[in-house]
């Protein structure tokens, strides 16, 4: 990438995408963490965490800003993305980490106004006199006031690209990355196999609907279990008419296909309305006449 002029020809701009990026990684990291936290609390009774739940995200981000800004001047986005926040106040031309001031400040913009936006209704709910319904009155137009001073910052940066947030603005602290972004080398090799898998899932993704599974299913079981081969306890289940042959449960309201089998009226139903080419599972018969049993099957068998 070009260098720009004044203090910045030693570092490498970041695109704003990239910042974007960032900023939604860092929004994903501290939902997990929140959910991740909650949930050692499903034992107890609802509602413990909620009477201290901005104090509690404000302790989980003040971990994550020491761990982060504090020690590697990048949030865990900017970490996963190579990019690192650099002191855009200094007069150097080489890189500059944030100073003290500079972090302990972002701590307080970032994890002190989400805990004051989120506590102070709740601060000045209960308080009658005048005097804090007028602190109650500026925090909303302030909170307004940030908020669309906010708006004007996301426009400017989407113009000129420095700058995601109204923070860093605040703060000169911008966005670089840590080393030196080389162009991608991708060969043809690699792309070649790519679109041939591509290619095969689609033809997959348009073969798998026309192929009959159930079909397929029944038919390789008939193969491998061929009435000839049934042993004598399952034949004289078969001839007793005491288990279906496609659920292997007590025939229900049990029918035939014309073979020496019986189903339940369900089953064979489903199936052959799934599938008008429908076989015997057993023996591999196609429905010929499907119709009830001429005999009762008396309950009282299923003890015997």
């Amino acid at each position: 990438m070009a260098s720009s002029i004044g203090n910045e020809k030693s570092v490498n701009p970041v695109l704003r995408i990239s910042q974007l990026d960032a900023l939604e990684l860092n929004k994903a990291l501290e939902q997990l963490v929140w959910s991740q936290f909650t949930s050692c609390f499903h034992g107890f009774k609802p509602g413990v965490v909620a009477h201290f739940e901005p104090e509690v995200k404000a302790f989980l981000c003040l971990i994550l800003w020491k761990f982060t800004i504090y020690s590697k001047n990048a949030t865990v986005g900017q970490a996963i993305l190579n990019i690192q926040y650099k002191n855009n106040l200094s007069q150097t031309e080489k890189y500059q980490p944030l100073s003290k001031h500079q972090k302990l400040w972002y701590l307080i913009f970032t994890v002190g106004g989400r805990w004051l936006e989120e506590r102070c209704y709740d601060l000045f709910s209960n308080r009658q006199q005048q005097s804090f319904c007028k602190i109650k009155s500026y925090i909303s137009f302030g909170s307004g006031l940030l908020k669309l001073c906010g708006l004007l910052n996301f426009l400017i940066f989407l113009r000129k690209g420095t700058f995601a947030t109204l923070t860093e603005r605040i703060l000169g602290i911008r966005s670089v990355f840590c080393k030196p972004q080389s162009v991608r080398q991708i060969g043809f090799e690699y792309m070649n196999r790519e679109l041939l898998w591509h290619g095969f899932a689609e033809f997959l993704i348009y073969l798998l609907p026309l192929i009959n599974v159930q079909k397929l299913k029944l038919k390789i079981s008939s193969w491998c279990l061929p009435i000839a081969g049934l042993s004598n306890s399952e034949n004289t289940l078969a001839t007793h008419c005491r288990e279906c042959s496609l659920c292997g449960e007590w025939p229900t309201m049990p029918h035939t296909i014309g073979c020496p089998h019986v189903f339940c009226y369900y089953c064979i139903k489903s199936n052959f309305l799934f599938d008008m080419y429908f076989t015997c599972p057993k023996c591999g018969s196609e429905v010929h006449n499907l119709q009830p049993l001429k005999y009762k099957i008396e309950m009282t068998e299923l003890r015997v």
